[in-house]
């Protein structure tokens, strides 16, 4: 595992030759494409909450329990609300993502480091479609991509499911040996390490307080190959491109 904050030209050569290899580029959308500062994910992962709330009858923290325990048994909380509940999935996706986006700063520098990598630039993100494009194009950074796979095109099934990623590999024709992928989710990167994509673990620059610590370790684990805080900077050691 290599961890990467600030890279020296040095750093960014053997980086740069690790990825060589690399056409297919597949970015996770929350909390890896945006800093928590933005307020993004807490918006969702509150209206979650009240999601279950509402439909249970629950107070708060009932509310909160179930949601950590559908999260931990399910892989997402909608999964285990289709499971369980027979919830709609659509209904829940739509309350969850009508977030107010106003804090999150177009970002044309990270813009600027995805579209010089060489080949194809794609989101995969167990959000939906229209809400990785409206942050994407929020950022104004959703031209420099070359697809979005969200919860809804991979039939409900999410990472770190097997199936999920199969899903994604067929849409997109992805040949996972010419890929990389950037995640902030360790757990999210250990099927496309066993099936042979390079992967790098974004974690944030300062600790994200809505977040739980082990959510935003250095993991130093095997498919794990590379951690970085910087993940502009990061982009830019593989083009060559380091200030």
């Amino acid at each position: 595992m290599t961890m990467t904050a600030h890279t020296s030209p040095g750093q960014a050569h053997h980086v740069a030759r690790a990825f060589a290899h690399v056409d297919t580029w597949v970015f996770d959308l929350d909390n890896t494409l945006y800093p928590h500062e933005a307020r993004i994910w807490p918006q969702v992962d509150e209206r979650i909450t009240l999601f279950l709330t509402e439909l249970f009858g629950l107070d708060g923290l009932s509310a909160r329990a179930l949601q950590k325990y559908f999260y931990q048994r399910y892989g997402t909380t909608l999964s285990g609300l289709m499971q369980e509940n027979g919830v709609n999935a659509d209904d829940f996706l739509d309350f969850v993502h009508h977030i107010d986006v106003s804090m999150l700063d177009p970002d044309p520098a990270l813009g600027d480091a995805i579209a010089a990598l060489p080949g194809r630039k794609l989101i995969y993100t167990n959000g939906t479609r229209k809400h990785a494009e409206n942050i994407a194009g929020r950022l104004g950074i959703l031209d420099r991509f070359d697809g979005v796979f969200g919860i809804t095109e991979g039939g409900f099934v999410p990472k770190p499911q097997r199936a999920a990623f199969d899903l994604f590999f067929k849409a997109f024709d992805v040949v996972p040996d010419h890929a990389a992928m950037f995640e902030d989710i360790e757990k999210n990167l250990i099927v496309p390490h066993d099936v042979g994509m390079k992967t790098v673990l974004v974690l944030p620059k300062t600790p994200d307080p809505f977040r739980e610590a082990w959510e935003q370790a250095a993991v130093a684990a095997g498919h794990v190959h590379h951690v970085t805080s910087d993940l502009n900077g990061f982009l830019r050691s593989l083009t060559g491109r380091v200030a």
